[in-house]
């Protein structure tokens, strides 16, 4: 059984490999729209604001699932082309010009590869973490110690969780606690 479980979503078949790489950006997705990011935590509601909100998610699960067992690298290469793929097609759907789209979308991925060295580099200093959040996520403004102890939730609750749990989900962000109030 056990066993099924972690072929099930990485055997040879790309509709189920598609569908969990889906479900999984979904996960990334929903939360990064929670409202309490941009209300109580400071992140600014804007085209920026959430694209930090879902990069900083994005790239803690990602740098999650490739420190896992096989196909955890896999999975993380996965998705991240997949969160590339949506870029584009979210670029589009806004009306940016075909032509103009490819190098719209590297900026978005040189953007994308900047936080996550960033992040990655940082992890283990609170300081240094904290920097890097307030530089990019909150755009230099408030204080970021809300948001720090919130990636660490999110953090624990990434190393947590099992590769059967990012194979068939969903996988539960925790919520952004409304006693972690930014400081104005």
């Amino acid at each position: 059984m056990i066993g099924r479980l972690f072929k099930l979503p990485f055997a040879s078949n790309r509709a189920i490999n598609a569908r969990v790489i889906d479900r999984l950006h979904g996960d990334i997705m929903a939360a990064a729209r929670h409202p309490a990011l941009y209300r109580e935590l400071g992140v600014p509601d804007s085209f920026e604001g959430r694209f930090e909100a879902f990069s900083l998610l994005a790239i803690l699960t990602i740098r999650r699932l490739a420190a896992m067992a096989s196909p955890g690298a896999d999975m993380a290469q996965d998705l991240t082309d997949a969160i590339f793929r949506h870029f584009d097609l979210m670029l589009r759907e806004m009306g940016v010009a075909d032509l103009t789209v490819p190098k719209r979308v590297q900026a978005l991925a040189q953007a994308f590869m900047g936080r996550s060295l960033a992040y990655h580099g940082a992890q283990q200093d609170d300081a240094a973490l904290a920097l890097a959040l307030s530089r990019n996520v909150l755009s230099g403004r408030g204080d970021p110690g809300a948001l720090l102890e919130y990636v660490k939730a999110c953090t624990n609750m990434l190393e947590a969780a099992s590769l059967v749990t990012f194979s068939t989900g969903p996988l539960r962000f925790p919520e952004p606690a409304a006693g972690l109030r930014r400081k104005e």
